[in-house]
């Protein structure tokens, strides 16, 4: 499991650091909340451990950037003790709140927690996509019968980005993801105006996976707000 530390104290940092480490956790860390978010984005942490008291802005500007494009479950660590601060993290998007100091076996049982709290059901790993199924698993796009009747690959071949907002648009079944987040999912912040970069990879993905690319029926778009999967 991949976990972000936020905090601009380096004790604290390297104790968590540490403690993680030797409990088979992928420690990534930042001292400040515009690191935290670049971080974020190019590792994708599964959980995020969060200081609100950061150097550069509030941990709920922080939470409100990872909340944008991410479900990753977020405890805040902060020395506030006030209910307010609580209350205003916790309606931010935070999971659990813990305060400092805190001992480090509470810390691991609430990030069991809230990682049990966050796990999928029972995810379908296989979505059929027309004649192709995808396969979360194996990360790969497949002919669903070993062949198709208009003689396109067997095993379709996609490019990372491609196969990025593919997979985001599917974890959403019949849901609006909205242009604003499949771009920070995809790309990260700072490209949430680039919605060239959605027209051209959709219309990649559709000639690919639409049996019609120009009557999509899977890949649809929801004109001025984003896109949605329809299995």
């Amino acid at each position: 499991m991949r976990v972000l530390v936020v905090d601009d104290e380096p004790q604290i940092v390297r104790a968590l650091r540490i403690n993680l480490t030797a409990r088979g956790y992928e420690v990534a860390v930042a001292p400040d909340g515009r690191t935290a978010l670049t971080v974020a984005a190019r590792t994708r942490p599964d959980l995020v451990v969060l200081d609100l008291g950061l150097p550069d802005m509030e941990g709920t500007d922080v939470l409100a950037g990872l909340r944008g494009w991410t479900d990753a479950p977020v405890i805040v660590l902060s020395g506030r003790t006030d209910s307010l601060d609580k209350v205003e993290a916790l309606d931010a998007g935070a999971d659990d709140y813990v305060t400092k100091p805190f001992g480090m076996d509470e810390l691991l049982a609430r990030m069991r927690a809230v990682t049990r709290r966050s796990a999928p059901a029972t995810a379908e790993p296989r979505i059929p996509i027309g004649e192709y199924v995808v396969d979360l698993a194996a990360r790969r796009v497949v002919a669903a019968d070993e062949s198709t009747s208009d003689g396109r690959p067997v095993d379709l071949r996609l490019t990372p980005t491609e196969w990025r907002m593919l997979e985001v648009l599917i974890r959403h079944p019949g849901q609006l993801v909205t242009k604003r987040t499949l771009l920070a999912e995809v790309w990260g912040p700072g490209y949430e105006r680039e919605d060239n970069y959605l027209r051209l990879y959709m219309t990649q993905l559709r000639r690919k996976l639409e049996p019609d690319p120009h009557h999509p029926r899977h890949l649809l778009t929801e004109p001025g707000m984003g896109y949605r999967f329809q299995p």
